[in-house]
């Protein structure tokens, strides 16, 4: 026997009752709105998920309604509060009334909206990406980047029909100072779901001519707040932070910072403001230069009056010499002119000719060698009989010293002053020991001699 079973209607209808008993007032529940339409009748339409935060996968989700009634009142209320799009994308804290019917199933009907939750998640959403920059290194890199000095080619990211473009174009164009610059339009979406995709592109494609610009430039006009949600996007905010050039950032609002903003290079108020930076940016630079020239030219005429004076004290004392020397100098020239000319026309003479000279100046060379060899022999015998006539002079002069020296020590001249000489055996007696007792010995006087025999011998003590 087969099992009795009830309807589906009778099932939806017991669930529709054990739902309204069990949820018989409204509640409050935290959800994401993934998508969102709206119908002639100005009824909303929504589906609401819930996704794990660290895989980002859906755990839940729901469809809810907002009735026109009701939407006419949440939805400025919640964007005038939170400066944020009623859109989807967003985390949300909502009244939620749960009705069920047999037909539809399961909806949610949302009675109000608490704009504060939103507020509280779009920053912690933004801190959280902050900081992910931040640790991925990439946080500061685009600052980092040496803004050039004279940024002339300039590549500009923007919708071709925003005010804001237009403003930025005329300033450019019709600055004061007449600084020609090349721009180069990129077009992109800047504004909901599709902006982040669309300026990441227009990126990419600006990466592929990176040689050709020297600065990006990101501009919006107008708008309201919520426009902006797109700017504090991670993905977006990653790829500006690493891009090889310098990008400024010129999204048309004054209060807020967005995420692009922080990231970027320079981040200026409007479309207009970032024109106006690039033209400073001329300004700056022929300042400096105006500067620099001022300077130079004041160094030169200061070094050119120092040298004029000193060149002037110069010429007053060295004129007379500097004449002479001009002259002589002169002189050498055309004495040097003269000579190159003759040795010219002589080196154009035929090898004979120069032959014939060759040998003439080696006879002529020989003969004055042979006549300096002559001269230094005839010098040299100069000297020789110099320095003998030198030395016989002076041996003539030792020999007359030794024949005075011979005649005084001569015994006659010595016999002569009184003296006498004692000899033995014909040898002149020098010392008493060379005589004995009996010893016949020999004394002569000047003018005669004579013989004793040696009787007794007396010696000095």
């Amino acid at each position: 026997m087969s099992p009795k079973g009830i309807s589906l209607f009778n099932l939806n209808n017991q669930i529709k009752n054990i739902l309204n008993d069990a949820f018989d007032s409204e509640i409050w529940i935290v959800a994401e709105i993934s998508e969102l339409r709206y119908n002639q009748n100005g009824h909303c339409y929504l589906e609401l998920i819930e996704k794990d935060e660290d895989s980002d996968q859906i755990l839940a989700k729901a469809r809810a309604t907002i009735w026109s009634y009701t939407f006419r009142m949440l939805k400025p209320y919640f964007e005038t509060s939170t400066g944020q799009r009623f859109s989807s994308g967003i985390k949300v804290l909502v009244k939620v009334k749960i009705e069920f019917q047999e037909i539809y199933g399961y909806t949610l009907n949302i009675k109000d909206i608490d704009p504060s939750y939103t507020l509280g998640d779009i920053a912690r959403k933004r801190k959280e990406i902050l900081a992910r920059l931040e640790q991925e290194g990439v946080l500061e890199m685009n600052k980092e980047i040496a803004f050039p000095e004279i940024p002339k080619t300039i590549a500009v990211i923007s919708s071709p029909t925003a005010a804001g473009y237009e403003d930025f174009t005329d300033q450019l164009e019709n600055n004061t100072s007449d600084y020609f610059f090349h721009y180069k339009l990129f077009p992109a979406i800047m504004q909901g779901n599709k902006a982040e995709e669309s300026i990441i592109e227009a990126l990419d494609k600006i990466n592929e001519y990176e040689h050709l610009f020297d600065a990006v430039v990101i501009i919006r006009g107008g708008g309201s707040q919520a426009d902006l949600n797109c700017f504090d996007n991670y993905w977006l905010a990653f790829n500006i932070a690493q891009f090889p050039l310098p990008v400024i950032s010129g999204i048309g609002h004054e209060r807020d910072e967005t995420i692009v903003d922080i990231v970027a290079n320079v981040r200026v108020k409007t479309p207009t403001a970032a024109a106006e930076f690039l033209i400073d940016c001329f300004d700056e630079r022929q300042a400096y230069h105006e500067n620099l020239q001022d300077e130079f030219l004041a160094s030169i005429n200061e070094i050119l009056l120092s040298a004029s004076e000193n060149l002037h004290y110069l010429s007053n004392q060295f004129s007379p010499n500097v004449k002479r020397i001009l002259e002589r100098k002169s002189n050498q020239l055309l004495l040097a002119n003269e000579k190159l000319l003759s040795s010219t026309k002589q080196l154009t003479k035929g090898q004979d000719y120069r032959l014939q000279k060759f040998t003439n100046k080696l006879q002529f060379a020989s003969e004055q060698q042979l006549s300096l060899e002559n001269q230094k022999v005839d010098n040299l015998k100069s000297k020789i009989g110099i320095r003998v006539g030198r030395l016989l002079e002076n041996q003539e002069h030792q020999i007359s010293l030794f024949q005075q020296s011979v005649k005084y020590l001569n015994p006659e001249n010595i016999l002569q002053k009184g003296y006498t000489l004692s000899l033995k055996n014909g040898k002149i007696i020098k010392d008493i020991k060379s005589i004995s007792e009996k010893d016949i010995i020999e004394t002569r006087f000047k003018d005669g001699s004579i013989e004793s025999e040696v009787v007794k011998i007396k010696s000095k003590k």
